[in-house]
């Protein structure tokens, strides 16, 4: 029976953003809104940020030819694009069989409460702070925006595509920290509990890899199994620092 899944699957969170400091800065000073003025699509790496994806480029390029990934898969966001393509100049572009950036990897969308801090929705949207608290991060839908279950139901799709054009090969993708957790739900079979009790543990560090090898005998047909989760020794190793902000406001731990 033919394989279905990549050989090797990478989820790596972008490097540290300027909207990642300007929220610690913010939350800090208990302040009601985040001090950055692009859209979210384009705020930048910050220099931190670019040095950290730099340093995963160089452990990915430490790699035997045959282990380093051929598919680079990208959230068009500015500072998951600037991650993949520090990697990709370290990987030499003639040799993947394709790089694509996908905006179903794209950032979870805040809608109204975009650059928010907790204080500032608590402020401003007292009842929808109050269902926020009563829901929980996983089934709540800020106006105009997304809860992670959006999130899940666009990554599914991603799956559907990995699965028909990627078997075999081996697949970075490069997103954000929804995207990272969610995934593990998916590769994992987890359920709200699960993939909650795993957001508790810590946010996702910048550049942190979460890791996914295919394994003949597991499962009745084969399937990915978990290698590394949250993995930072590509930063450690080379001395730069390990960081880990939040990319959106943080909800009431359920």
């Amino acid at each position: 029976m033919e394989q279905k899944w990549p050989q090797q699957i990478w989820i790596v969170r972008h490097g540290q953003s300027a909207g990642n400091v300007a929220r610690e800065a913010a939350e800090a000073a208990s302040q009601l809104l985040i001090d950055i003025a692009e859209r979210d699509v384009d705020v930048p790496l910050s220099e931190l940020g670019m040095r950290q994806a730099d340093a995963l480029g160089e452990w990915f390029r430490a790699m035997p030819p045959e282990q380093r990934p051929n598919v680079v898969l990208y959230s068009p966001y500015a500072r998951a694009r600037s991650t993949a393509m520090a990697v990709v100049e370290k990987l030499e572009r003639e040799s993947l069989l394709s790089m694509v950036a996908d905006e179903r990897l794209r950032e979870k969308e805040f809608g109204i409460v975009d650059r928010l801090t907790p204080l500032g929705i608590a402020d401003k949207y007292p009842e929808l702070h109050e269902q926020r608290r009563h829901v929980g991060k996983f089934y709540f839908r800020p106006p105009g925006g997304e809860s992670w279950c959006d999130v899940i139901l666009r990554l599914r799709s991603v799956l559907d595509t990995i699965t028909r054009e990627y078997r075999g090969e081996r697949v970075l993708i490069v997103g954000h920290q929804v995207i990272v957790n969610c995934l593990r739900y998916l590769f994992e079979r987890l359920d709200e509990n699960g993939i909650l009790e795993i957001d508790r543990a810590g946010d996702v560090p910048n550049c942190g890899v979460t890791a996914y090898g295919f394994d003949a005998n597991a499962g009745k047909r084969g399937k990915l199994v978990l290698q590394v989760a949250n993995f930072v020794a590509p930063l450690v190793e080379t001395g730069v620092p390990v960081t880990a902000g939040k990319d959106q406001p943080a909800a009431p731990k359920a």
